[in-house]
């Protein structure tokens, strides 16, 4: 079984955008077309949000193969901090701000969504994909938080782990799911 996991492309903003609807910039475009080049899946399962979802139709539709939208792939909701540039969240809750780098799970952004929660739907969602596979090569376009969970849940690593992965732009990464 080969699950990749691909963030979105470059926004444009600089901020925590979770749920926020925002489209891929030009450079977000060029950023994901050429991560997957010379790449092969069998299918495709996205998130909703456009900055995965007209990517992910874009590919489907170019290698003519099936795609899904799942809504549990959505990113998660950073709460009263969703949409906040980064610069005001620092200069006004730099502490705040700094706790949640270091331990995302203990110290999350004011009525956010909880952790346990945003692992439950990923999780429910990756269990449909893993049943749905039987060794088809799938590519789950998601978002930056997402794939830190994932990666988090399938390396069996610790939640406050989060912060430590390196998740760019159009950024690849493969796991095994099945924990």
């Amino acid at each position: 079984m080969s699950i990749h996991l691909l963030r979105h492309g470059d926004t444009g903003h600089r901020s925590y955008r979770g749920q926020l609807d925002d489209p891929l910039t030009e450079l977000g475009w060029s950023q994901l077309r050429a991560a997957v080049e010379g790449q092969a899946w069998d299918r495709i399962v996205s998130s909703p949000l456009v900055r995965c979802a007209h990517f992910a139709e874009e590919l489907a539709a170019k290698r003519a193969i099936p795609l899904r939208l799942d809504a549990r792939l959505v990113e998660y909701h950073f709460g009263a901090w969703q949409g906040v540039s980064m610069e005001t969240l620092a200069a006004g809750q730099g502490d705040a701000l700094g706790r949640f780098w270091k331990d995302p799970v203990t110290y999350p952004p004011p009525g956010a969504e909880t952790f346990d929660a945003f692992g439950a739907r990923l999780s429910a969602a990756m269990d449909d994909i893993a049943s749905e596979v039987h060794g088809a090569r799938t590519l789950v376009v998601t978002h930056g938080g997402a794939i830190r969970l994932l990666r988090c849940l399938a390396e069996q690593r610790p939640l406050a782990d989060m912060a430590g992965f390196d998740v760019p732009h159009a950024s690849l990464h493969g796991i095994h799911w099945g924990h």
